[in-house]
């Protein structure tokens, strides 16, 4: 077959099932190795605590991803010692080890290496600056608002995105809740390109609260934004 060292026989459903480099009797191989791999990565998992269980960091990630790569090798190819994978996963928890003792005696690296939280929403505001730099999109961050009972931003106070990813929020007193942007999403998808009535309006993009007259198109003097949705003044009711 054109480009191809060795012609394949399409729909060899022999090949498709069992290579022709090993014969049937090793997948009984292969459930061993599969006992060993697992035993391998569990033994790792141990060792590094209860943080492995939890929502990963980036470094985290890449340490999960390396186990399983060495440890799924050696479960299904045949040249590929048991030994060999053992020395990766062992090499691989010493490099998570040394690193988070760099992250404990060096805070900075820490910070690079892990990530910094960051502040997504200020005083009912979206920061989109910080959102772009986040590879993150409102809808996105409204979602995870919504898991946390919020109904719209003039009920936050804070948010943050943590270095695993979760989005951590700190809210107004009851009393001190502010006109917001509604986050629910069969609202967000009927912005107004107009203001008919006066009121307080939130723009849809940033969240900014102005009280408009009637107009036939207002620009958000923050983003520029030109569509808007009345604004919510209900309390978090978790």
């Amino acid at each position: 077959m054109l480009f191809l060292a060795t012609d394949i026989q399409p729909f060899d459903w022999q090949r498709f099932f069992i290579s022709n480099d090993a014969p049937p009797l090793f997948l009984l191989e292969i459930v061993l190795r599969c006992f060993i791999g697992y035993l391998l990565v569990l033994a790792a998992l141990r060792v590094s605590g209860r943080r492995g269980v939890r929502q990963l960091s980036l470094f985290e990630l890449s340490i999960l991803l390396a186990l399983g790569s060495a440890a799924g090798d050696v479960m299904v190819y045949h040249d590929l010692p048991v030994l060999y994978a053992a020395v990766a996963i062992a090499v691989i928890m010493g490099l998570y080890w040394l690193f988070n003792r760099l992250t404990e005696w060096f805070p900075k690296f820490g910070d690079w290496l892990e990530g910094v939280p960051v502040c997504l929403v200020a005083d009912g505001r979206v920061q989109h600056q910080a959102l772009d730099e986040q590879n993150l999109t409102q809808k996105e961050l409204f979602g995870q608002l919504r898991q946390l009972q919020v109904e719209h931003l003039g009920q936050v106070r804070r948010a943050y995105i943590e270095a695993t990813g979760h989005v951590t929020a700190f809210f107004y007193e009851d009393a001190d809740v502010r006109p917001g942007l509604i986050i629910l999403p069969d609202v967000l998808r009927k912005p107004l390109a107009s203001i008919t009535d006066s009121g307080d309006y939130a723009c849809t993009r940033c969240g900014y609260v102005g009280h408009w007259h009637p107009a036939p198109r207002q620009e958000c003097p923050v983003c520029g934004n030109a569509c808007w949705l009345p604004a919510c003044r209900t309390r978090r009711i978790a």
